[in-house]
C-alpha cells in the first residue's frame, strides 16, 4: 500500500519525502512503527479528541513533555531520550578534555 501511486501522489502533493529500502526488509521502518505503536497504544487510544486540531496539539504535547522527556525507554538504558543525550554529551565532553 506504501508503494502505490495513489500514496506517492499524496505524499509528492504534502511534500513529504518518502524513504524506502528494498521491498520486504523489516529493518526499514521499524524505529517509526515502534514509535507509532507506542503512540497509539499508550495514548491515542486511551482518550477521545474532539477536533484533529485538538489531536494535533495533544499528541505534539505527550511527545514533548512525556515521551521525549520523561517515557524510560529499553534502548536509552531505561532512561528518557532527554536524560540520555545529557549523559551521551557529557561523556564526550569529558572524552574531549582527557
Amino acid at each position: 500500500e506504501y508503494t502505490s501511486r495513489k500514496f506517492r501522489r499524496a505524499c509528492r502533493k504534502l511534500g513529504v519525502t518518502q524513504s524506502m529500502g528494498r521491498v520486504g526488509s523489516c529493518f526499514d521502518n521499524a524505529v517509526s512503527e515502534a514509535f507509532n505503536s507506542v503512540l497509539k497504544v499508550e495514548y491515542v487510544h486511551r482518550r477521545t479528541f474532539t477536533t484533529r486540531t485538538e489531536a494535533r496539539i495533544r499528541i505534539a504535547t505527550w511527545i514533548t513533555d512525556f515521551y521525549n522527556a520523561g517515557r524510560l525507554h529499553s534502548v536509552c538504558g531505561w532512561k528518557s531520550p532527554i536524560d540520555y543525550k545529557h549523559d551521551y554529551k557529557a561523556g564526550l565532553t569529558e572524552e574531549l578534555a582527557a
